[in-house]
């Protein structure tokens, strides 16, 4: 009995040895725990000649338990290592690294094959509204066009992102990215080049935020999957822009870029260029197994000087509310939502759809009022293939004594598609959408449009 006992706890002492390369803090105050106890054992065995029953049943027991736990630990410890060999071959196979700094690229190759008509009037060949749908560009008043056909590669992107050891435990990292969208090139009969543009600038320490990026009143992972750019338009808050963000938690809070955005008395856009103050914008975020909301609110200081209109300098309060979210319907399927009303949101709104304000003849800002959202719901026929469909609606209250009555009063659009995934990160899509603008005089335009596009993403 006691050369098996001793035997037993001598395995017990080979388990605990496992390799160090494998151990954390905590595993490692067990592990000392464990061989103690063993030691203490065995110099017990050492000292007794002779045991009674009992004895020899205690340390039956206890050897016993030592053997369990260590066999327990082993398991952790093959797992953890197991853990630390996967993450440094995804390292290796990710990226590559230069001194303390790791470079990954990413990205995607689309292809737009899409034909268009409108109701009222013909789009400019070439023009970035036959690219993707911009729903203040909707052409109302004109002839019916025919259906216009374009087939585009400019969706295609690239990014860059970096993470940099400082050797404090916190990393700094970057992410910079291009693609070549609304930006001037190469005409449609030889070369169809585009220059790039930068979507977004970047870097993040810690909790902070510095750089160009999606505003933080946008809540990006609400979005629906579409062919088109953005695909909701109309009911999506929709910037990018420079910032100064900070996070913590489930809380954020930025100063962003200002710009205020003017309807003149004759339905022109002015830029005047003349904000004092950022955009700060407040939101929280909150998800689970059931899927994500966020609750964002935005506080803007319009302005104007003096030198733009010969007028007396003017600052205006903007603010808003957006909610937004994505829930889970099932095992795979999917609602997304936006809800977004306020004051002087103009530019934040379908891509500007009416502005943040209009000026009276005293030189006043008047804020103008809107309000907009949408929802698609997406379901799974398959593991490879899927379908979205969308609606969106946007509403103005437009001050129609200082725009004129020629500006956006409504604005909707709905979609339907059907994406297949024949391997990896890469997707075919077939999409039908219809698109409506009115303006306040009652008059209104439709665009219709069916697409194709493939996309590799890398």
């Amino acid at each position: 009995m006691r050369k098996s006992v001793r035997a037993s706890l001598l395995a017990a002492t080979c388990l605990v040895a496992v390799p160090a390369h494998a151990q954390d803090a905590s595993v490692d105050e067990r592990l000392d725990r464990l061989e103690a106890l063993v030691g203490a054992l065995i110099e017990r065995l050492d000292q007794q000649d002779t045991m009674n029953t009992e004895q020899q049943a205690e340390i039956a027991a206890t050897t016993e338990m030592v053997m369990a736990q260590t066999t327990a630990m082993r398991d952790e410890q093959e797992q953890l290592a197991a853990q630390v060999g996967n993450v440094a071959e995804a390292q290796e196979q990710d990226g590559f690294s230069v001194g303390n700094t790791r470079f990954t690229l990413g990205g995607y190759v689309k292809l737009d094959a899409l034909t268009l008509r409108t109701s009222g009037g013909q789009l400019p060949d070439g023009a970035i509204t036959r690219d993707f749908l911009i729903p203040s560009t909707i052409p109302i008043g004109g002839e019916a066009s025919g259906w216009d056909t374009d087939f585009s590669a400019r969706q295609t992107r690239v990014y860059l992102d970096t993470s940099t050891d400082l050797g404090n435990g916190t990393p700094l990292r970057s992410h910079v990215e291009i693609d070549f969208m609304v930006t001037p090139g190469g005409d449609e009969r030889i070369s169809n080049s585009y220059e790039p543009r930068l979507r977004q600038a970047y870097l993040v320490y810690g909790d902070w935020l510095f750089g160009q990026t999606w505003s933080t009143f946008q809540n990006v992972g609400a979005l629906p999957e579409s062919m088109d750019f953005i695909g909701t338009t109309p009911g999506t808050v929709f910037d990018r822009q420079p910032m100064i963000r900070y996070t913590s938690g489930n809380f954020q809070i930025a100063a962003e870029q200002p710009e205020t955005t003017i309807t003149t008395p004759t339905g022109g856009r002015v830029l005047p260029g003349d904000d004092t103050m950022p955009d700060i914008v407040a939101r929280y975020n909150q998800g689970g197994d059931w899927g994500s909301v966020s609750l964002a609110g935005i506080v803007r200081a319009l302005h104007v000087d003096e030198d733009d209109f010969g007028l007396t300098d003017d600052t205006a309060l903007g603010y808003g509310l957006s909610l937004s979210g994505r829930i889970n319907v099932g095992e795979r399927d999917d609602l997304r939502f936006m809800a977004t009303a306020g004051d002087g949101l103009g530019r934040y709104i379908g891509l500007n759809i009416v502005n943040d304000t209009a000026i009276d003849a005293a030189g006043d800002l008047d804020p103008i009022f809107t309000y907009s959202g949408f929802a698609a719901f997406r379901h799974w026929w398959s593991d490879d293939l899927r379908s979205t469909i969308a609606a969106s609606y946007f509403r103005a209250d437009n001050p129609v004594l200082l725009t004129s009555d020629q500006v956006t009063d409504e604005s909707w659009n709905a979609f339907v598609n059907l994406v297949w995934s024949p391997a990896t990160r890469f997707d075919v899509g077939l999409e039908y959408m219809y698109a409506e603008r009115m303006l306040e005089d009652g008059r209104s335009g439709n665009l219709q449009k069916v697409q194709l596009s493939t996309r590799y993403a890398f």
